[in-house]
Protein backbone atom coordinates (compact mmCIF):
# COMPACT_ATOMS: atom_id res chain seq x y z
CA UNK A 1 0.00 0.00 0.00
CA UNK A 2 1.18 3.56 -0.81
CA UNK A 3 -0.02 6.97 0.51
CA UNK A 4 0.70 10.73 0.69
CA UNK A 5 -1.00 13.66 2.51
CA UNK A 6 -3.86 13.86 -0.04
CA UNK A 7 -4.40 10.27 -1.09
CA UNK A 8 -3.53 6.60 -0.89
CA UNK A 9 -3.69 3.35 -2.84
CA UNK A 10 -4.84 0.17 -1.04
CA UNK A 11 -3.73 -3.37 -1.67
CA UNK A 12 -6.45 -3.88 -4.26
CA UNK A 13 -5.24 -0.96 -6.38
CA UNK A 14 -8.10 1.37 -5.40
CA UNK A 15 -7.03 5.02 -5.25
CA UNK A 16 -8.50 7.35 -2.60
CA UNK A 17 -8.37 11.11 -2.10
CA UNK A 18 -8.71 12.76 1.27
CA UNK A 19 -11.34 15.57 1.59
CA UNK A 20 -13.08 17.39 4.41
CA UNK A 21 -15.91 14.90 4.02
CA UNK A 22 -13.59 11.95 4.32
CA UNK A 23 -11.91 9.70 1.79
CA UNK A 24 -13.41 9.55 -1.65
CA UNK A 25 -12.68 6.87 -4.24
CA UNK A 26 -10.72 8.29 -7.15
CA UNK A 27 -10.49 5.13 -9.24
CA UNK A 28 -8.77 1.80 -9.67
CA UNK A 29 -5.15 1.46 -10.78
CA UNK A 30 -3.86 -1.85 -12.14
CA UNK A 31 -1.31 -0.73 -14.69
CA UNK A 32 1.63 -0.06 -12.41
CA UNK A 33 2.87 0.56 -8.93
CA UNK A 34 0.89 2.47 -6.29
CA UNK A 35 3.35 5.38 -6.50
CA UNK A 36 2.73 5.60 -10.22
CA UNK A 37 -1.01 5.63 -9.50
CA UNK A 38 -0.68 8.54 -7.08
CA UNK A 39 1.61 10.39 -9.47
CA UNK A 40 -0.90 9.98 -12.30
CA UNK A 41 -3.86 11.34 -10.33
CA UNK A 42 -1.72 14.10 -8.84
CA UNK A 43 -0.97 15.20 -12.42
CA UNK A 44 -4.75 15.23 -12.94
CA UNK A 45 -4.97 17.54 -9.95
CA UNK A 46 -2.22 19.83 -11.29
CA UNK A 47 -4.15 20.03 -14.52
CA UNK A 48 -7.21 21.26 -12.61
CA UNK A 49 -5.05 23.81 -10.78
CA UNK A 50 -3.71 25.14 -14.06
CA UNK A 51 -7.20 25.24 -15.59
CA UNK A 52 -8.60 27.17 -12.61
CA UNK A 53 -5.66 29.58 -12.70
CA UNK A 54 -6.19 30.29 -16.39
CA UNK A 55 -9.92 30.86 -15.81
CA UNK A 56 -9.20 33.27 -12.94
CA UNK A 57 -6.88 35.23 -15.20
CA UNK A 58 -9.44 35.37 -18.03
CA UNK A 59 -12.14 36.60 -15.66
CA UNK A 60 -9.89 39.36 -14.33
CA UNK A 61 -8.18 40.51 -17.51
CA UNK A 62 -10.57 39.89 -20.41
CA UNK A 63 -14.16 40.72 -21.31
CA UNK A 64 -15.24 37.10 -20.82
CA UNK A 65 -18.98 37.12 -20.34
CA UNK A 66 -20.46 36.04 -17.04
CA UNK A 67 -22.37 33.29 -18.82
CA UNK A 68 -19.26 31.80 -20.43
CA UNK A 69 -17.31 32.16 -17.19
CA UNK A 70 -20.03 30.34 -15.22
CA UNK A 71 -20.11 27.54 -17.80
CA UNK A 72 -16.34 27.09 -17.45
CA UNK A 73 -16.63 27.11 -13.64
CA UNK A 74 -19.37 24.48 -13.72
CA UNK A 75 -17.28 22.31 -16.04
CA UNK A 76 -14.26 22.42 -13.70
CA UNK A 77 -16.47 21.93 -10.64
CA UNK A 78 -17.87 18.73 -12.17
CA UNK A 79 -14.32 17.42 -12.50
CA UNK A 80 -13.47 18.41 -8.92
CA UNK A 81 -16.68 16.87 -7.57
CA UNK A 82 -15.98 13.68 -9.51
CA UNK A 83 -12.85 13.16 -7.36
CA UNK A 84 -10.78 11.93 -10.30
CA UNK A 85 -7.64 13.61 -8.97
CA UNK A 86 -5.46 13.50 -5.91
CA UNK A 87 -4.72 16.78 -4.19
CA UNK A 88 -6.34 19.51 -2.09
CA UNK A 89 -9.73 19.33 -3.80
CA UNK A 90 -11.32 21.38 -1.02
CA UNK A 91 -8.92 24.23 -1.82
CA UNK A 92 -9.97 24.02 -5.45
CA UNK A 93 -13.62 24.23 -4.39
CA UNK A 94 -12.83 27.34 -2.35
CA UNK A 95 -11.12 28.93 -5.34
CA UNK A 96 -14.07 28.04 -7.54
CA UNK A 97 -16.50 29.53 -5.00
CA UNK A 98 -14.46 32.76 -4.92
CA UNK A 99 -14.40 32.76 -8.68
CA UNK A 100 -18.19 32.45 -8.69
CA UNK A 101 -18.38 35.46 -6.38
CA UNK A 102 -16.09 37.40 -8.70
CA UNK A 103 -18.19 36.46 -11.73
CA UNK A 104 -21.39 37.41 -9.90
CA UNK A 105 -19.88 40.76 -8.94
CA UNK A 106 -18.72 41.27 -12.51
CA UNK A 107 -22.20 40.35 -13.74
CA UNK A 108 -23.73 42.93 -11.41
CA UNK A 109 -21.20 45.56 -12.48
CA UNK A 110 -21.96 44.90 -16.10
CA UNK A 111 -25.66 45.01 -15.38
CA UNK A 112 -25.23 48.42 -13.76
CA UNK A 113 -22.97 49.50 -16.61
CA UNK A 114 -25.46 48.34 -19.20
CA UNK A 115 -28.23 50.16 -17.36
CA UNK A 116 -26.08 53.30 -17.29
CA UNK A 117 -25.20 52.95 -20.96
CA UNK A 118 -28.83 52.34 -21.78
CA UNK A 119 -29.84 55.44 -19.82
CA UNK A 120 -27.14 57.49 -21.55
CA UNK A 121 -28.19 56.12 -24.92
CA UNK A 122 -31.82 56.98 -24.15
CA UNK A 123 -30.93 60.56 -23.25
CA UNK A 124 -28.66 60.83 -26.29
CA UNK A 125 -31.37 59.55 -28.63
CA UNK A 126 -33.99 61.79 -27.03
CA UNK A 127 -31.64 64.76 -27.60
CA UNK A 128 -31.19 63.68 -31.22
CA UNK A 129 -34.96 63.47 -31.65
CA UNK A 130 -35.51 66.94 -30.15
CA UNK A 131 -32.83 68.46 -32.38
CA UNK A 132 -34.21 66.66 -35.44
CA UNK A 133 -37.72 67.98 -34.69
CA UNK A 134 -36.32 71.52 -34.42
CA UNK A 135 -34.39 71.12 -37.66
CA UNK A 136 -37.55 69.90 -39.36
CA UNK A 137 -38.87 73.49 -39.16
CA UNK A 138 -35.67 75.10 -40.45
CA UNK A 139 -35.40 77.00 -43.74
CA UNK A 140 -31.62 76.60 -43.82
CA UNK A 141 -31.96 73.75 -46.26
CA UNK A 142 -28.33 72.83 -46.85
CA UNK A 143 -27.07 73.27 -43.29
CA UNK A 144 -30.12 71.56 -41.77
CA UNK A 145 -29.92 68.69 -44.27
CA UNK A 146 -26.24 68.10 -43.51
CA UNK A 147 -26.92 68.23 -39.78
CA UNK A 148 -29.75 65.70 -40.06
CA UNK A 149 -27.45 63.31 -41.93
CA UNK A 150 -24.87 63.73 -39.17
CA UNK A 151 -27.57 62.96 -36.59
CA UNK A 152 -28.37 59.70 -38.42
CA UNK A 153 -24.71 58.67 -38.22
CA UNK A 154 -24.67 59.52 -34.52
CA UNK A 155 -27.87 57.51 -33.98
CA UNK A 156 -26.35 54.45 -35.67
CA UNK A 157 -23.37 54.62 -33.32
CA UNK A 158 -25.54 54.51 -30.17
CA UNK A 159 -26.57 51.26 -28.41
CA UNK A 160 -30.07 49.97 -28.96
CA UNK A 161 -32.66 50.40 -26.22
CA UNK A 162 -35.49 48.06 -25.46
CA UNK A 163 -37.55 47.46 -28.57
CA UNK A 164 -40.55 49.58 -27.51
CA UNK A 165 -38.52 52.64 -26.47
CA UNK A 166 -36.17 52.39 -29.42
CA UNK A 167 -39.04 52.07 -31.90
CA UNK A 168 -40.90 55.05 -30.42
CA UNK A 169 -37.85 57.33 -30.54
CA UNK A 170 -36.91 56.15 -34.02
CA UNK A 171 -40.44 56.85 -35.24
CA UNK A 172 -40.21 60.47 -34.02
CA UNK A 173 -36.72 60.83 -35.44
CA UNK A 174 -37.71 59.40 -38.82
CA UNK A 175 -40.89 61.50 -38.90
CA UNK A 176 -38.87 64.70 -38.32
CA UNK A 177 -36.52 63.80 -41.18
CA UNK A 178 -39.46 63.03 -43.46
CA UNK A 179 -41.18 66.31 -42.55
CA UNK A 180 -38.02 68.25 -43.35
CA UNK A 181 -37.58 66.41 -46.65
CA UNK A 182 -41.18 67.16 -47.65
CA UNK A 183 -40.81 70.86 -46.80
CA UNK A 184 -37.51 71.08 -48.65
CA UNK A 185 -38.96 69.31 -51.67
CA UNK A 186 -41.97 71.66 -51.68
CA UNK A 187 -39.68 74.68 -51.29
CA UNK A 188 -37.47 73.75 -54.21
CA UNK A 189 -40.48 72.83 -56.31
CA UNK A 190 -41.85 76.32 -55.66
CA UNK A 191 -38.41 77.79 -56.33
CA UNK A 192 -38.20 75.89 -59.61
CA UNK A 193 -41.60 77.28 -60.59
CA UNK A 194 -40.47 80.82 -59.72
CA UNK A 195 -37.26 80.36 -61.68
CA UNK A 196 -39.20 79.10 -64.67
CA UNK A 197 -41.37 82.22 -64.53
CA UNK A 198 -38.21 84.31 -64.22
CA UNK A 199 -36.75 82.53 -67.25
CA UNK A 200 -39.83 83.29 -69.34
CA UNK A 201 -39.83 86.94 -68.23
CA UNK A 202 -36.13 87.31 -68.98
CA UNK A 203 -36.54 85.67 -72.38
CA UNK A 204 -38.94 88.51 -73.24
CA UNK A 205 -36.55 91.12 -71.85
CA UNK A 206 -33.70 89.64 -73.89
CA UNK A 207 -35.81 89.64 -77.04
CA UNK A 208 -36.66 93.33 -76.60
CA UNK A 209 -33.07 94.21 -75.71
CA UNK A 210 -31.81 92.50 -78.84
CA UNK A 211 -34.46 94.25 -80.95
CA UNK A 212 -33.34 97.63 -79.57
CA UNK A 213 -29.62 97.02 -80.07
CA UNK A 214 -29.64 98.55 -83.56
CA UNK A 215 -31.66 101.65 -82.62
CA UNK A 216 -30.22 105.11 -83.26
CA UNK A 217 -32.87 106.85 -81.18
CA UNK A 218 -30.25 107.33 -78.51
CA UNK A 219 -32.10 109.06 -75.67
CA UNK A 220 -35.37 107.08 -75.56
CA UNK A 221 -33.57 103.79 -76.23
CA UNK A 222 -31.06 104.36 -73.42
CA UNK A 223 -33.96 105.18 -71.09
CA UNK A 224 -35.74 102.00 -72.17
CA UNK A 225 -32.62 99.96 -71.49
CA UNK A 226 -32.57 101.36 -67.95
CA UNK A 227 -36.17 100.26 -67.53
CA UNK A 228 -35.32 96.81 -68.90
CA UNK A 229 -32.47 96.51 -66.40
CA UNK A 230 -34.82 97.37 -63.54
CA UNK A 231 -37.29 94.76 -64.84
CA UNK A 232 -34.45 92.23 -65.08
CA UNK A 233 -33.50 92.72 -61.43
CA UNK A 234 -37.13 92.51 -60.36
CA UNK A 235 -37.68 89.25 -62.28
CA UNK A 236 -35.46 87.19 -59.96
CA UNK A 237 -33.03 84.46 -60.94
CA UNK A 238 -33.77 81.83 -63.56
CA UNK A 239 -32.43 78.28 -63.44
CA UNK A 240 -28.65 78.16 -63.19
CA UNK A 241 -28.27 76.53 -66.61
CA UNK A 242 -30.23 79.42 -68.22
CA UNK A 243 -29.29 82.46 -66.12
CA UNK A 244 -25.77 83.02 -67.44
CA UNK A 245 -26.76 82.54 -71.08
CA UNK A 246 -29.71 84.93 -70.75
CA UNK A 247 -27.56 87.53 -69.01
CA UNK A 248 -24.84 87.31 -71.65
CA UNK A 249 -27.41 87.86 -74.40
CA UNK A 250 -29.09 90.70 -72.49
CA UNK A 251 -25.82 92.42 -71.68
CA UNK A 252 -24.46 91.81 -75.17
CA UNK A 253 -27.45 93.56 -76.76
CA UNK A 254 -26.91 96.60 -74.53
CA UNK A 255 -23.19 96.63 -75.29
CA UNK A 256 -23.92 96.75 -79.03
CA UNK A 257 -26.25 99.74 -78.60
CA UNK A 258 -24.06 101.70 -76.20
CA UNK A 259 -20.91 101.03 -78.23
CA UNK A 260 -22.65 102.46 -81.31
CA UNK A 261 -23.91 105.43 -79.31
CA UNK A 262 -20.45 106.08 -77.88
CA UNK A 263 -18.97 106.04 -81.37
CA UNK A 264 -21.55 108.53 -82.64
CA UNK A 265 -21.20 110.72 -79.56
CA UNK A 266 -17.41 110.69 -79.87
CA UNK A 267 -17.68 111.88 -83.47
CA UNK A 268 -20.26 114.47 -82.47
CA UNK A 269 -18.12 115.65 -79.56
CA UNK A 270 -15.18 116.18 -81.90
CA UNK A 271 -17.40 118.23 -84.22
CA UNK A 272 -18.88 120.21 -81.34
CA UNK A 273 -15.41 120.91 -79.94
CA UNK A 274 -14.49 122.48 -83.28
CA UNK A 275 -17.80 124.42 -83.22
CA UNK A 276 -16.88 125.74 -79.78
CA UNK A 277 -13.63 127.18 -81.08
CA UNK A 278 -15.50 128.98 -83.88
CA UNK A 279 -18.16 130.37 -81.52
CA UNK A 280 -15.51 131.56 -79.07
CA UNK A 281 -13.92 133.49 -81.94
CA UNK A 282 -17.32 135.04 -82.79
CA UNK A 283 -17.93 135.91 -79.14
CA UNK A 284 -14.56 137.65 -79.04
CA UNK A 285 -15.46 139.55 -82.23
CA UNK A 286 -18.83 140.58 -80.74
CA UNK A 287 -17.25 141.77 -77.48
CA UNK A 288 -15.18 144.28 -79.47
CA UNK A 289 -18.47 146.13 -80.27
CA UNK A 290 -18.70 147.22 -76.62
CA UNK A 291 -18.68 149.98 -75.52
CA UNK A 292 -20.99 151.02 -78.34
CA UNK A 293 -19.75 153.99 -80.36
CA UNK A 294 -21.99 153.72 -83.44
CA UNK A 295 -25.22 151.96 -82.50
CA UNK A 296 -26.41 151.39 -86.06
CA UNK A 297 -23.08 149.94 -87.20
CA UNK A 298 -22.77 147.88 -84.02
CA UNK A 299 -26.25 146.43 -84.49
CA UNK A 300 -25.50 145.50 -88.12
CA UNK A 301 -22.21 143.90 -87.14
CA UNK A 302 -23.90 141.93 -84.35
CA UNK A 303 -26.56 140.64 -86.77
CA UNK A 304 -23.82 139.39 -89.08
CA UNK A 305 -22.02 137.73 -86.18
CA UNK A 306 -25.26 136.13 -84.99
CA UNK A 307 -26.04 134.71 -88.44
CA UNK A 308 -22.63 133.07 -88.57
CA UNK A 309 -23.16 131.87 -84.99
CA UNK A 310 -26.42 130.11 -85.86
CA UNK A 311 -24.86 128.47 -88.92
CA UNK A 312 -22.10 126.83 -86.88
CA UNK A 313 -24.22 124.34 -84.94
CA UNK A 314 -24.07 122.84 -81.45
CA UNK A 315 -21.20 123.01 -78.97
CA UNK A 316 -20.50 120.66 -76.01
CA UNK A 317 -23.24 120.95 -73.43
CA UNK A 318 -20.95 121.85 -70.53
CA UNK A 319 -19.35 124.72 -72.51
CA UNK A 320 -22.62 126.14 -73.84
CA UNK A 321 -23.60 128.44 -70.90
CA UNK A 322 -20.26 130.25 -70.86
CA UNK A 323 -19.91 130.96 -74.57
CA UNK A 324 -23.59 131.85 -75.01
CA UNK A 325 -23.37 134.06 -71.92
CA UNK A 326 -20.67 136.14 -73.63
CA UNK A 327 -22.97 136.74 -76.62
CA UNK A 328 -25.92 137.57 -74.38
CA UNK A 329 -23.80 140.16 -72.55
CA UNK A 330 -23.01 141.92 -75.84
CA UNK A 331 -26.68 141.77 -76.84
CA UNK A 332 -27.74 143.34 -73.52
CA UNK A 333 -25.19 146.13 -74.00
CA UNK A 334 -26.67 146.87 -77.45
CA UNK A 335 -30.19 146.88 -76.01
CA UNK A 336 -29.17 149.29 -73.28
CA UNK A 337 -27.60 151.59 -75.90
CA UNK A 338 -30.82 151.47 -77.93
CA UNK A 339 -32.89 152.36 -74.88
CA UNK A 340 -30.56 155.25 -74.06
CA UNK A 341 -30.76 156.55 -77.65
CA UNK A 342 -34.53 156.25 -77.67
CA UNK A 343 -34.86 158.22 -74.48
CA UNK A 344 -32.53 160.87 -75.89
CA UNK A 345 -34.52 161.34 -79.10
CA UNK A 346 -38.06 160.97 -77.71
CA UNK A 347 -39.87 164.43 -78.03
CA UNK A 348 -42.43 163.72 -75.37
CA UNK A 349 -39.83 162.62 -72.90
CA UNK A 350 -37.72 165.72 -73.71
CA UNK A 351 -40.73 167.98 -73.16
CA UNK A 352 -41.46 166.36 -69.82
CA UNK A 353 -37.82 166.72 -68.79
CA UNK A 354 -37.76 170.40 -69.80
CA UNK A 355 -41.02 171.07 -67.94
CA UNK A 356 -39.77 169.41 -64.77
CA UNK A 357 -36.46 171.25 -65.00
CA UNK A 358 -38.26 174.59 -65.38
CA UNK A 359 -40.50 173.93 -62.38
CA UNK A 360 -37.57 172.95 -60.21
CA UNK A 361 -35.53 175.98 -61.35
CA UNK A 362 -38.45 178.32 -60.49
CA UNK A 363 -38.81 176.70 -57.07
CA UNK A 364 -35.08 177.10 -56.42
CA UNK A 365 -35.14 180.76 -57.46
CA UNK A 366 -38.14 181.42 -55.23
CA UNK A 367 -36.52 179.77 -52.21
CA UNK A 368 -33.31 181.73 -52.73
CA UNK A 369 -35.34 184.99 -52.68
CA UNK A 370 -37.17 183.93 -49.51
CA UNK A 371 -33.92 183.06 -47.79
CA UNK A 372 -32.40 186.47 -48.60
CA UNK A 373 -35.53 188.19 -47.29
CA UNK A 374 -35.48 186.21 -44.05
CA UNK A 375 -31.81 186.94 -43.45
CA UNK A 376 -32.39 190.64 -44.13
CA UNK A 377 -35.20 190.61 -41.57
CA UNK A 378 -32.88 188.91 -39.10
CA UNK A 379 -35.01 185.75 -39.02
CA UNK A 380 -32.16 183.27 -38.96
CA UNK A 381 -34.28 180.28 -37.93
CA UNK A 382 -36.58 180.69 -40.91
CA UNK A 383 -33.63 181.23 -43.21
CA UNK A 384 -32.03 177.96 -41.99
CA UNK A 385 -35.25 176.05 -42.50
CA UNK A 386 -35.67 177.42 -46.02
CA UNK A 387 -32.02 176.57 -46.76
CA UNK A 388 -32.63 172.89 -45.99
CA UNK A 389 -35.60 172.89 -48.35
CA UNK A 390 -33.48 174.64 -50.97
CA UNK A 391 -30.76 171.98 -50.68
CA UNK A 392 -33.33 169.26 -51.45
CA UNK A 393 -34.80 171.13 -54.42
CA UNK A 394 -31.33 171.90 -55.76
CA UNK A 395 -30.41 168.18 -55.72
CA UNK A 396 -33.55 167.38 -57.70
CA UNK A 397 -32.77 170.18 -60.13
CA UNK A 398 -29.22 168.89 -60.67
CA UNK A 399 -30.58 165.44 -61.43
CA UNK A 400 -33.19 166.84 -63.83
CA UNK A 401 -30.55 168.90 -65.65
CA UNK A 402 -28.40 165.78 -66.03
CA UNK A 403 -31.33 163.92 -67.55
CA UNK A 404 -32.05 166.81 -69.88
CA UNK A 405 -28.47 166.74 -71.11
CA UNK A 406 -29.06 163.16 -72.34
CA UNK A 407 -31.57 164.61 -74.77
CA UNK A 408 -28.90 167.02 -76.00
CA UNK A 409 -30.45 169.92 -74.11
Amino acid sequence: MSSDPWGRVDETGTVYVRTADGEQVVGSWQAGTPDEALAYFERKYEGLVVEIGLLEKRVKTTDLSAKDAQTAIDHIREQVDAHHAVGDLDALKVRLDKLVETVDARREERKVQRAKQSDEARHAKEALVVEAEELAQSDQWRAAGERLRALVDTWKGLPRLDRKSDDELWHRFSHARSAFSKRRKAHFASLDAQREEARKAKEKLVAEAEALSGSTDWGPTAARYRELMADWKAAGRAQREHEDDLWNRFRGAQDVFFAARSSVFAERDAEQTENLKLKEELAEEAEKLVPVQDLKAARAAFRSINERWEAIGHVPRDARPKVEGRMHAVERALQESEETEWRRTNPEARARAEGLTGQLQAAVDKLQGQIEAARSAGNTAKADKLQKELDGRQALLDQALKGLQEFGG
